[in-house]
């Protein structure tokens, strides 16, 4: 983050994903959701893009390449900022994401620090897009069952915030490749604090759990469980296809607000008005010596 002036700092992220899903516009679609994301998480609005591409041109067609980049302006386009070209390399796997330039007031950045005992999390999308998108590439998820919720993967976070920005919100992420343990506990760290997890509150991706009790996985699942490892507990008992939901990576996940526990049911109200149907308070911020997670 840089800071111009008393009233405007510049946020810079870069992020790119390999194809979730075989349909070329919907990569770029959720590809670039995913990237704007980061700028939404930190409290800004997106001004500026680039496009990062890697693409196998000589192996693939060039008009699944159009599509993608199709998709990633149209996304951009909707999130009010402007695509300003990009760079491109020719590569073995295709990889598609955006470099983002965002602003904000300095006084209304938003970090994953400064969560507060007594807080409540409000999350905004369901969480199983990892195993969803394995399971649509084993074939064990039919692609139309998969198409009906690329809809609501592929949404910007910026109507979250915005509705969000109504609120004393204290600390900001967004749900990423570390899973939602992962990132509760980066939250808990930079706040000194406990966070706990209301599993039963959790939502969730139609079939999400389904694909985990079938024995579909991800290759993250094992790390982001090896990264949380001593500083969380489970407090209920759970099957080993529930507990893995909660080390799901997500791709174009949904932010995690930090709120008084007062503000957190009207919160939830209306994120669902502005088109979140699944926002939900799932956690509570407790005062710890030792930072960490616990669900229950």
């Amino acid at each position: 983050m840089y800071r111009l002036s008393q009233d405007t700092a510049v946020i810079s992220t870069v992020d790119f994903i390999t194809p979730p899903v075989d349909d070329p516009y919907w990569f770029g679609q959720i590809a670039a959701a995913n990237s704007l994301s980061d700028v939404y998480a930190m409290g800004g609005k997106p001004i500026l893009a680039l496009n990062l591409v890697m693409f196998p041109s000589k192996a693939l067609d060039m008009g699944l390449l159009k599509d993608i980049l199709r998709g990633g302006n149209d996304k951009v386009v909707e999130a009010g900022a402007c695509m300003a070209g990009g760079h491109s390399v020719d590569d073995n796997e295709p990889k598609y994401g955006l470099a983002v330039t965002g602003l904000v007031h300095p006084d209304r950045v938003l970090t994953n620090a400064g969560a507060r005992p007594g807080d409540a999390l409000v999350l905004t999308k369901p969480l199983g897009t990892g195993v969803l998108f394995n399971a649509g590439r084993s074939r064990k998820l039919p692609y139309r069952d998969l198409e009906a919720l690329l809809p609501a993967i592929a949404a910007l976070n910026g109507p979250a915030l915005e509705a969000a920005r109504r609120y004393d919100v204290h600390a900001c992420t967004d749900i990423t490749g570390f899973g939602l343990l992962g990132h509760c506990l980066e939250m808990a760290r930079g706040s000194a604090t406990r966070i706990h997890v209301s599993y039963r509150s959790l939502p969730c991706h139609p079939h999400a759990a389904d694909m985990y009790r079938r024995g579909e996985t991800t290759g993250s699942n094992p790390a982001n469980r090896k990264a949380v490892e001593g500083s969380w507990e489970l407090r209920m008992k759970l099957s080993a296809h529930e507990e893995e939901l909660l080390f799901d990576p997500q791709t174009s996940g949904g932010l995690l607000l930090a709120v008084p526990d007062s503000q957190a049911a009207d919160l939830v109200r209306s994120l669902r008005t502005a088109g979140m149907p699944a926002a939900a308070r799932i956690a509570e911020v407790q005062t710890a010596e030792r930072a960490g997670v616990s669900v229950g």
